[in-house]
């Protein structure tokens, strides 16, 4: 039966009102409502079908419109995902959609200023200097930089034409730096990208093991969905792995808290305890992989005391969380950050695929396994090949698979480079400083704030010789630096398709118009096309799509007959119901929950779409050598011995510096801190330290700090919490512009990322965020007051009296829950 719905405060209470449910019960129903003002739904004139673009959780709502503006959200009760549910973030980040300062016009670099002018204007001058730098050092002078938060539509015709039309091996995005670890895992592993589990599979498992993964803040309904089984009559017991005292940790079982850049002896340690006492299942192993000697005789090396002493924590834990996960009857494993950003980011998260493989707990409900995304559209970036993949999960290395899509995009095949590794971020802005890049267009996102090593960043950004296009929604502090700027139209303002990280996948409808002159990116993407003339070999305008449903339908003729297969879905099919989990098609007509259903796989040879790579050095797979060691399409147990940092602490810089999100901002705040209940949750940066490194350098709550390391320095507010000893938490959302009074401040004051180095992963090539060596230092004491540090997340302070956070009547979300509740 329905309950009465009743407001609650969700900046103070983010998870919202608990509906407990047992194993193998649906999730129950909870429709989370915010309006503007004095709304009521009546007064709404339309409901719009969308899902959130702050977080990769793919939370379906209803956007609301009256007299031409969205005033307020909805969670869709019949979809899968939230059953109702929305985050702060779904919940208020919709306002900056209307902030005041929103680009509305192109601007163009005029004698140094930054001045207003035309469509026309603007893209004859990038079109010129496409054609210039063509003609004379050809497709290789040109890199594309985008994100993790366009459409599917946007980032197929992109890969088109930049792969296609242009040719050059210059285009990743901005999920390089935040989950491209998750992708390379699973082509280890599994021949291919592709999330195995599915959501739903909290509901049914015994065991939930999230590594570096703060659920809590990083996808908050996710996180009431595991509170809702924890509050349930057989609760799963919960593995934390994270260094900081996140709310996951607060309801683990056990939580193990390693020094950073230690992930891979630390699964070393846990693969080494499970093997040896037999928690396995030898069956599965024999049949549906191939490697497992190997990882056998290398963790030999690695019993618990000694990891132990390379991570910095009790053996005991370790064996406790050992057992945990090799005694459950049905485990579900998150990985995220923690892992991803930190050394040897690869090799750590594939042994969290190892262990699922050895444990046979692989595409049965409550045996799931999701290498996480950090962005809500971070796996369409990965599927169109605007990540420096190809297409459709196709392989660059298989000239077979070229040969696929040039027969698709009726081009001549030598225009696809595929003859070397598609170059990744750090490589592309590493070529733009040598010159040998000389135009980067960058779309929707803000390396000035969330690349690594921050000076070296602006020095290349702000080249002479660097023509430097941004396509954004503000002025950004990247957008700042550039020589022509495109206003684009955001989320609610067009039409598009999005996939989440379970794989289903979402429609979001227009439900207004954008302001002035701002113009969705599919449509700016296709008039660049069309101004620089790109043809096909029969002359016919590549790409040939005018709109966001034909592009959708050119994409389904791309994923055909690949896992992304997307060709039982159509725009019709997402409205009204739910979202739809791919593959969908003639044999998966409803979609598909999990993948790897008895040890069926994508890694055969002539269909994976990569060969693998050398966990420790990178190097590519050569594919004799993979058809040699796979030929029957299995999976793949990949070993991996711990090294030490690049990166090591020392008597000048004795803390390990750890960046990341918090649950009220998403980013670089460009969204976030222009909604005001978000910003005024967590209004300034902050950075965490532990009660005893704090008596010992004479901090005290609230005290101005300085954290320095070998690049750079920023200073920010301490919060003492329960943070393990030696290291320190920054929080990587402040940049230098002062959303709170529209002004730039100075660039070396709060962002996180002056901090971090330029180093990455050998395998994914993402940065590592997690690794610095740093020191610590008081400033000035503090005048009484607390830092701005939220009080209900992973930032909780130590130190008695600190007022909760709070968003007040403004932040106050209705909630109507069927069934029971506390």
């Amino acid at each position: 039966m329905e309950l009465a719905g009743r407001s609650r405060d969700r900046i103070a209470e983010p998870w919202g009102a608990r509906t407990p449910y047992a194993a193998g019960e649906r999730w129950p129903t909870r429709v989370d409502t915010y309006l503007s003002g004095d709304l009521t739904p009546a007064d709404v004139d339309n409901w719009v079908q969308s899902a959130s673009i702050l977080h990769s959780n793919g939370d379906a709502l209803d956007i609301a419109v009256k007299d031409g503006a969205i005033v307020g959200v909805r969670g869709r009760e019949v979809d899968r995902v939230n059953h109702g549910r929305l985050g702060p973030k779904d919940l208020f980040g919709w306002q900056a959609n209307a902030s005041a300062d929103r680009l509305t016009a192109p601007l163009m670099r005029v004698n140094g200023e930054l001045v207003e002018t035309d469509w026309d204007t603007a893209m004859n001058r990038i079109t010129s200097r496409s054609r210039e730098l063509l003609d004379k050092q050809g497709p290789s002078a040109i890199g594309f930089y985008t994100s993790g938060q366009l459409f599917l539509e946007e980032y197929y015709t992109l890969g088109v034409i930049a792969h296609g039309a242009i040719g050059t091996n210059h285009v990743d995005g901005n999920t390089r730096l935040c989950t491209a670890t998750a992708a390379e895992a699973l082509k280890e592993s599994f021949g291919c990208d592709g999330q195995p589990g599915s959501y739903t599979d909290v509901d049914h498992a015994d065991v939930i093991a999230l590594f570096g993964h703060n659920a809590a803040e990083t996808q908050t309904v996710l996180w009431s969905r595991i509170l809702d089984r924890l509050d349930g009559t057989d609760p799963p017991r919960i593995l934390c792995v994270d260094p900081r005292p996140t709310p996951v940790a607060a309801r683990a079982a056990v939580h193990l808290a390693p020094l950073p850049g230690t992930n891979v002896a630390l699964m070393n340690g846990l693969l080494h305890e499970i093997i040896s006492h037999g928690w396995i299942d030898r069956d599965y192993i024999d049949a549906h992989s191939v490697g497992f000697d190997e990882l056998r005789s290398l963790v030999d090396d690695y019993p618990p005391q000694r990891v132990a002493q390379i991570c910095g924590i009790d053996a005991d834990d370790l064996r406790a969380a050992a057992r945990l996960l090799g005694t459950a009857t049905k485990l579900l494993s998150t990985v995220l950050q923690g892992f991803y950003q930190s050394h040897q980011a690869t090799a750590a998260a594939v042994q969290v695929n190892n262990l699922h493989i050895i444990r046979g707990m692989l595409g049965k409900p409550g045996c799931g396994l999701l290498q996480m995304n950090g962005q809500p559209t971070a796996e369409n970036t990965r599927e169109c090949g605007a990540d420096g993949d190809l297409a459709g999960f196709r392989n660059w290395s298989n000239d077979a698979h070229v040969a696929e899509l040039s027969a698709l995009w009726n081009i001549e095949m030598h225009q696809i480079p595929h003859y070397s590794p598609p170059t990744h971020a750090m490589q592309i802005f590493r070529y733009a400083e040598q010159g040998s890049i000389r135009m980067l267009w960058v779309s929707a996102t803000n390396p000035a704030v969330s690349m690594p090593e921050l000076a070296r960043i602006r020095s290349i950004l702000t080249q002479e010789r660097l023509f430097l296009v941004v396509q954004d929604i503000f002025l950004t502090e990247t957008a700042a630096m550039a020589d022509v700027i495109l206003p684009a139209a955001t989320w609610g303002e067009k039409t598009g398709t999005f996939t989440n990280v379970d794989r289903t996948v979402h429609l979001s409808g227009k439900a207004i118009e954008p302001p002035g002159q701002a113009r969705a990116d599919l449509d700016i993407f296709l008039d660049y096309a069309r101004r620089m003339d790109f043809r096909d070999k029969d002359g016919y305008p590549l790409p040939p799509w005018r709109d966001a449903e034909s592009a959708f339908e050119a994409w389904k003729k791309c994923s055909a007959g690949r896992p992304c297969d997307y060709t039982g879905i159509t725009y019709d099919t997402l409205r009204g119901g739910s979202g739809i989990q791919w593959p969908c098609n003639d044999a998966h007509p409803a979609g598909t929950e999990r993948l790897y259903a008895n040890g069926e796989f994508f890694s055969a040879p002539d269909y994976c779409e990569s060969y693998g790579k050398d966990l420790i050095t990178g190097t590519p797979v050569e594919p004799t050598q993979y058809r040699a060691s796979n030929p029957d399409a299995k999976a793949i147990i990949k070993a991996a011995g711990y090294l030490t940092p690049h990166e090591s602490l020392s008597t000048e810089f004795p803390f390990a510096l750890i960046t990341g999100r918090t649950l009220y901002h998403f980013h670089t705040r460009t969204k976030t801190g222009r909604a005001p209940q978000l910003q005024k949750a967590a209004r300034e940066v902050w950075v965490e330290i532990s009660g005893s490194d704090a008596a010992r350098l004479g901090v005290t709550e609230g005290d101005l700090v300085e954290i320095a390391s070998p690049r750079g320095a920023i200073n920010a507010r301490a919060r003492i919490t329960a943070i393990r000893d030696g290291v320190l938490f920054v929080p990587f959302h402040y940049g230098y512009w002062d959303t709170d009074n529209g002004a730039a401040g100075g660039p070396h004051t709060r962002a996180a990322n002056e901090l971090t180095l330029t180093d990455w992963d050998p395998a994914s090539k993402q940065p590592i965020f997690k690794t610095a060596a740093a020191q610590a230092r008081r400033l000035s004491h503090g005048d009484g007051s607390p830092s701005s540090a939220p009080t209900t997340t992973a930032s909780a302070p130590n130190t008695a009296g600190i007022p909760g956070t709070a968003g007040g009547p403004a932040a106050n979300v209705h909630e109507t829950t069927i069934g029971a509740v506390r």
